[in-house]
């Protein structure tokens, strides 16, 4: 995954708010990269409505 690729939030690995289950199944676009809980790195994605949020990798799947 890099900077600046569409990519489509497939799943969501834990419980979250309602902002960001609005988000399963849309695409995004990769703003940038964050550090976990020393468990991994977070993708940060921005959505059409400019809204942003993170997500780990295997919540996401690159669009082509």
């Amino acid at each position: 995954m890099e900077i600046g690729q569409k990519v489509k939030v497939f799943r969501l690995r834990d419980r979250v708010s309602p902002p960001v289950v609005k988000r399963l199944g849309q695409v995004g676009v990769i703003q940038s990269f964050k550090m976990t809980d020393a468990s991994g790195v977070g993708v940060v994605v921005k959505f059409e409505d400019n809204f942003s949020t993170w997500f780990f990798e295997d919540e996401l799947r690159v669009e082509q």
